[in-house]
């Protein structure tokens, strides 16, 4: 999720660290804070694989700011990896979203309506949060309160974006 966002971000424009980490936890809210710990050790890999690029320029104080880019091989892996995104960038909602941010950068609208269909198949896979003799457990059914609260808004969320990809994906495919 971390070098999928950054090549994202790096394929709209030229960042430097600190303008390339705020947009990251933009996405990503305020449930996985970006520590430096984690993004420069992920630049490091990213640049020492030539997907990135690392130009110095004069800071507006003291110090000079290093300046990423993507390199043509980082954006040919950007559409790659939006073309062809793992299991958890299908399944896992947060890595979903940060997926969505960047879909639209795929040229090809029936490789962007494949990728949402992916998506459509998941969520029209019975699922809870919970299970029952292996089956799962309704919002009707569930034990208490606070249990039929996740999984009431669960369901009203998921009716929304299964809307919204029948929706997208026939404006796509139309």
């Amino acid at each position: 999720m971390l070098e999928l966002s950054i090549l994202g971000f790096l394929y709209e424009e030229s960042l430097h660290g600190y303008e390339l980490k705020a947009r990251i936890q933009g996405l990503s809210g305020h449930i996985r804070p970006v520590s430096d710990g984690a993004l420069y050790p992920a630049i490091t890999r990213l640049t020492k694989a030539g997907l990135i690029e690392q130009r110095t320029e004069p800071g507006s104080g003291a110090a000079p700011r290093r300046v990423l880019s993507l390199t043509e091989v980082g954006r040919t892996e950007l559409l790659a990896r939006l073309r062809h995104p793992k299991e958890a960038e299908i399944t896992d909602g947060q890595r979903f979203f940060t997926l969505l941010a960047f879909l639209r950068h795929l040229p090809d609208r029936a490789e962007q309506a494949a990728v949402l269909r992916r998506r459509q198949t998941f969520l029209n896979t019975p699922a809870s949060f919970f299970y029952r003799d292996g089956e799962p457990v309704r919002a009707e059914e569930a034990s208490d309160f606070f249990r039929q609260g996740m999984l009431r808004i669960a369901r009203a969320t998921g009716a929304e974006e299964k809307k919204w990809l029948a929706e997208t994906i026939s404006r796509l495919e139309g």
